[in-house]
């Protein structure tokens, strides 16, 4: 039987934290993540492993509060301007079993008071995996066309992502697949309503999508030389 994961609660508490983001509040209101963030988050993980088992024993979904598949609250401010110290979005990333983070190939689900969306595909590659992968379409143009442009993914995925201006280096101007060469991620999104994500329609959902993005991932997969 369908279940329902998130709630408005969750959502309100997200939108909250965006607009008390400190960590002085965070800890005053540490239960309600507890409640209406983390542990949704996880029994909705935990409820997508068969799920995910199913389109491919190789990528995992993994229920832990740390370095699973649910992403960290902490943002990394090391680097950025943006000295915030917590997101505000809950973002779950189904990841490849070789992958080590958010660059891995996966499965990713984004929740956020303003933007719902799934995702597939690889985010960021590293100039290797990024240099196989265009070197996988430049070679088998065909493939990577019945994969990315199949007619169930193409129903539900749009890709996204960012590109070059130019083509990359050692690449014809004209060449056929230029567009697609020029992409430095490679992922796939669909958005959705909150009414969806609050509903029990929401697993199947992500379920039923994720298997359209089957061909898509399988291509990236092969091209990394990664199992599927």
């Amino acid at each position: 039987m369908a279940k329902r994961f998130f709630t408005q609660a969750s959502f309100d508490f997200l939108a909250s934290l965006d607009a008390h983001n400190n960590r002085d509040w965070f800890e005053q209101h540490k239960q309600a993540y507890e409640d209406a963030v983390r542990t949704p988050a996880l029994d909705f993980i935990a409820a997508m492993a068969d799920d995910i088992h199913c389109i491919s024993p190789h990528f995992l979904a993994m229920p832990k509060k740390a370095g699973g598949s649910l992403m960290r609250v902490y943002r990394d401010v090391r680097f950025g301007k943006d000295k915030r110290p917590f997101k505000t979005n809950i973002g779950i990333h189904f990841r490849h079993v070789r992958g080590k983070d958010v660059h891995a190939p996966g499965f990713y689900v984004h929740l956020d008071p303003n933007e719902c969306m799934l995702g597939a595909g690889i985010w960021h590659p590293d100039a290797p995996a990024l240099n196989r992968i265009r070197e996988a379409i430049a070679e088998n143009g065909a493939s990577w066309h019945k994969a990315s442009r199949d007619k169930k993914f193409s129903k539900v995925f749009t890709p996204a992502g960012d590109s070059l201006a130019n083509a990359p280096r050692g690449y014809a101007k004209d060449h056929a697949q230029l567009e697609d060469l020029k992409r430095k991620d490679f992922i796939a999104i669909t958005q959705f309503s909150r009414t969806l994500a609050t509903s029990a329609r929401f697993q199947p959902h992500v379920a039923a999508s994720f298997r359209a993005a089957v061909p898509y991932m399988k291509f990236l997969c092969k091209a990394l030389e990664l199992p599927f």
